[in-house]
This record gives structure tokens, sequence and C-alpha cells, in this order.
């Protein structure tokens, strides 16, 4: 992993940390949805158009 990533996640933790500190329970659930939801979205970009059963 190169530095600038390492370094977002990094930032990501102490934010995610700071808020859990201070009682905002709302705010951190709300961006662990909106991270949830991008990753959903990834997954389907990358899935095949058509599944095969």
């Amino acid at each position: 992993m190169s530095n600038e990533i390492e370094h977002f996640f990094e930032r990501q933790d102490e934010a995610m940390s700071a808020l859990f500190l201070e009682n905002k329970g709302d705010e951190l659930t709300d961006i662990l949805v909106a991270a949830l939801e991008e990753a959903f979205e990834i997954l389907l970009e990358a899935a095949p158009a058509e599944t095969f059963h």
C-alpha cells in the first residue's frame, strides 16, 4: 500500500475515533452507511453484466 493510502486510512480512523468519543453515534452511522453504499457500488461495477445460475 502506498503512503498516501495509509495516510488516508489513518485520518479516517482518527475521525471515527473522535466522533465515537464525542458520542456522535448518528454521524458515525451515516459515515459507515455511506462507506457501505460505496463498497456495494464498486462491487456492482465489478460484477459481470449477466449472471449464470
